[in-house]
């Protein structure tokens, strides 16, 4: 019986699949639940896992075609499911082997061993000249270059022979002077066409993944269907510090998580959210949908590029519940284990640029949603304060939002508003 490898049902945000590399080749024994492929999306990496055992008789999609929903990729063929211990009891590689058989293959290896000759005298002076000189260093061979000396003729007094970069330096300090017919030598030398004595310089052309394909397509797509703006505000980060710092050892020995600047933003984040609904808002097409949840997408950063999980109703979560879902979110994004429907969604977004000294940039917005906050690093700098200069922890914030449907005076506020939040932690509290 032949059984279908098909592509699982894709999120509706999805928007393109990819064929990465295949595990198995047509014709090779598969296991159930055995990886067959990845397939990258531009969320996350899909493993897709052999539904039944038996040969993989063909692929009908390769490495970096793009494939939909429940679209087939490749044929099992479950009758063969014997065919890999038959192959495996008849391999002559598996059979013991006999004593007059070992006696022989022993007989046969000396002979051809007693058939090598030893290498001429000056043969093996060549081969220790030639390893002296692949161990010499870039710098020395790049000095002796410089100079038109050859590394060979070079008496090495370093390690196993090597040339050191002060042989060749004490080589060229008692170097004669250079005469007359050496200038017409060099004349003649330099007249004639030239080969680089320096290092190749070579360009290496890698294709981007799909995933980054992905990304880029959709960073363009971002910028091309929004009118795209951004607007800056700092903020005193001295109380949100004093803060951590007396309750971070009960809080983490409370719940059993850090206490991170994070949630103080995120909680900030859905006060303002909460003032000015149509930040919270999308487009689509010429309507405007105002979410009445808050779905805040976090950007975390892994080695195959930037993705966004989302933290479900962060207005019902406590400083505690939004530190753990970061935490957890941060641990299983390093392990490609963040799944498509924790991508999917999300009405406003978070970027902290800070965490790898970025002090200032401009966040792109990730559609549909309309606005994303960038956070950045926190730098000790004079500011003016009661009438007197003072130096305070500052991090500059911005807000880029889609002008489509957020005014300035509207995305200004809001900024403001979650500045005054941060700098005064006690309105949480009070919800002022």
């Amino acid at each position: 019986m032949k059984v279908d490898v098909t592509i699982p049902e894709l999120a509706e945000s999805v928007s393109e699949a990819i064929i990465g590399d295949w595990l198995k080749k047509p014709g090779e024994f598969v296991e159930e639940g055995e990886q067959l492929v990845d397939v990258e999306t531009d969320k996350v990496i899909l493993e897709i896992t052999a539904p039944e055992s038996g040969e993989l008789a063909s692929i009908s999609k390769h490495k970096n075609e793009q494939v939909q929903s429940n679209e087939v990729i490749a044929v099992i063929n479950t009758n063969k499911k014997a065919v890999k211990s038959a192959a495996t009891s008849g391999n002559a590689a598996d059979k013991p082997i006999s004593a007059k058989q070992e006696s022989t293959n022993l007989s046969s290896n000396t002979s051809n061993i007693s058939q090598i000759r030893p290498a001429p005298d000056d043969s093996l002076v060549a081969k220790y000249v030639t390893e002296s000189v692949s161990k010499t260093s870039p710098a020395v061979r790049k000095l002796a270059a410089e100079n038109n000396i050859d590394v060979k003729s070079v008496h090495g007094t370093g390690k196993d022979g090597r040339v050191t970069k002060k042989d060749v330096e004490l080589l060229i300090e008692n170097a004669e002077p250079a005469t007359a017919s050496d200038l017409d030598s060099a004349t003649e030398i330099m007249m004639a066409p030239q080969i680089s004595l320096t290092s190749r310089r070579e360009d290496k052309r890698v294709p981007m993944t799909g995933l980054r394909k992905s990304i880029s397509k959709r960073l363009v797509q971002s910028q091309h269907d929004t009118a795209m703006l951004t607007t800056f505000n700092e903020v005193n980060m001295q109380n949100i510090i004093d803060l951590r710092k007396r309750y971070k050892e009960s809080f983490e020995e409370s719940h059993g998580v850090k206490l991170g600047f994070m949630s103080f933003f995120i909680k900030a984040t859905v006060e303002a959210l909460k003032e000015f609904p149509v930040i919270n808002a999308s487009v689509e097409d010429t309507d405007i949908i105002y979410h009445d949840y808050f779905d805040i997408g976090i950007a975390v950063s892994t080695q195959r590029g930037l993705i966004v999980p989302i933290i479900r109703d962060a207005d019902e979560l406590s400083f505690a519940g939004i530190e753990k879902t970061i935490n957890n979110y941060a641990v299983r994004a390093q392990e490609n284990k963040v799944t498509i429907e924790e991508l999917t969604g999300g009405t406003f977004t978070i970027s902290n640029g800070g965490v790898f000294g970025s002090m200032m940039s401009t966040p792109i917005i990730n559609p549909p949603q309309s606005a994303i906050l960038g956070m950045h690093s926190i730098q000790a700098r004079p500011i003016a304060q009661n009438g007197e200069v003072v130096i305070a922890p500052m991090m500059y914030l911005a807000l880029s939002y889609d002008h489509r449907i957020i005014d300035g005076k509207e995305a200004v506020q809001f900024l403001s508003h979650i500045k005054n939040i941060v700098e005064d932690p006690n309105r949480l509290l009070l919800q002022v």
